[in-house]
């Protein structure tokens, strides 16, 4: 057996790593789609407020932090759907404003500390069987949400109007995935920190459109790549000494960059080839005339003169 597996803390930081990395980037695909990307950001940003409330009051870190981002993910949604503040600008707002009271708190506690060191950009050592349950049930309650409304959240994600008209409940919808963004970002920041789980939920989506068609394929897809890299990126960390989160947003970059060098390399070589088929028709094209020409003079020759 591997030296990785014989330590406990290093077995639930696996498991760990393979629910936050099938889970984030499932939904993270109609947030991508809908070019919500920011609202991973600023959810992060609202739970780092949070920690840094829990911290400083003695609370219970995630209870805190799950209230936070589940109160900023009905707000921000409430404001957009209103229409009282532009989508763009209503993250905005959260975002900036949850770094501001982070910040003002974090100053008040004196500055960092190991304990908030790990919420930032995860640890290794921090992940406890309790926080491996709720990210179990967190990962069930996404997969009974995507199954129960995959056709109203294709449609949702595609034709918002339409589907209002259809009757889909686009409101019930965009909550419940605001709420569930929150709720992902809140379990997982003990694994890739709060500064860096928005990563995981939109780089393994961005390389899945890269590399597959389909709604379903691409959410399966994206679940499949976010295991690799997450598991990937906790091994390295373990290896090489440095905090996981760092390690798994690189290491899914890493993916990207090669996925987006060969697509380059792909689309490079398909033009090449579509502007060399009408170069080599022209000259078959020639040939062939002047190989008429030849035959119709040699035709000619062999006429008996009169």
């Amino acid at each position: 057996m591997p030296e990785i597996f014989q330590y406990e803390f290093m077995n639930r930081a696996i498991i760990a790593s393979v629910l936050v990395g099938a889970t984030a980037p499932a939904f993270g695909v109609f947030l991508v789609l809908r070019r919500l990307s920011l609202m991973a950001d600023a959810l992060s940003h609202v739970a780092l407020a949070g920690v840094a409330i829990a911290l400083l009051t003695k609370a219970f870190v995630p209870v805190v932090a799950l209230v936070a981002t589940t109160g900023a993910a009905v707000s921000i949604e409430e404001l957009r759907m209103r229409r009282l503040l532009p989508g763009d600008a209503a993250l905005a707002v959260f975002l900036y404003g949850a770094l501001a009271v982070a910040v003002v708190l974090i100053s008040i506690a004196e500055g960092f500390n190991s304990t908030l060191f790990s919420y930032l950009f995860g640890s290794v050592l921090a992940v406890t069987t309790t926080d491996l349950w709720w990210m179990g049930i967190l990962a069930l309650v996404i997969v009974a949400f995507m199954l129960m409304f995959s056709s109203e959240l294709a449609q949702v994600t595609f034709d918002p109007d339409l589907a209002r008209i259809n009757g889909v409940r686009v409101h019930f919808l965009n909550l419940g995935l605001a709420i569930l963004t929150g709720a992902t970002i809140t379990v997982s920041m003990r694994v890739v920190g709060v500064l860096l789980v928005g990563a995981l939920i939109v780089i393994p989506v961005l390389i899945s459109l890269r590399i597959t068609n389909g709604l379903t394929r691409t959410v399966v897809t994206s679940s499949v790549l976010g295991v690799f890299v997450a598991v990937t990126g906790m091994v390295i960390a373990y290896y090489a000494d440095i905090a996981p989160g760092g390690s798994v947003v690189l290491t899914a970059i890493s993916v990207l960059v090669i996925v987006e060098t060969f697509s380059f390399a792909r689309r490079i070589n398909a033009r090449s080839t579509h502007r060399a088929a009408p170069e080599q028709s022209q000259h078959s094209h020639a040939h062939e005339t002047h190989a008429h020409g030849l035959t119709t003079v040699q035709d000619e020759d062999s006429l008996p003169h009169r």
